[in-house]
């Protein structure tokens, strides 16, 4: 049995009204903040950091930094 799908608002509504319910206000504002929009230009950052790395670069980078930590 299917329900109609509501309108996007209407479930914005209500699910901030549920959550507010549970967790209450300060929480949920918490909660939605780490959903913002940032600020600057994630394409032009990750070239100038990664730009020059090849796959297999970041893949050992990433394996040595996993067994650094094992450790």
């Amino acid at each position: 049995m299917n329900a109609p799908a509501l309108p996007l608002a209407e479930v914005t509504d209500r699910a901030l009204r549920a959550l507010a319910r549970e967790i209450g206000v300060a929480d949920t504002a918490r909660f939605l903040q780490q959903f913002g929009a940032g600020s600057g230009d994630y394409t032009r950052d990750r070239e100038a950091l990664f730009g020059h790395l090849s796959l297999d670069d970041v893949v050992e980078q990433s394996k040595r930094h996993a067994r650094g930590r094992d450790a």
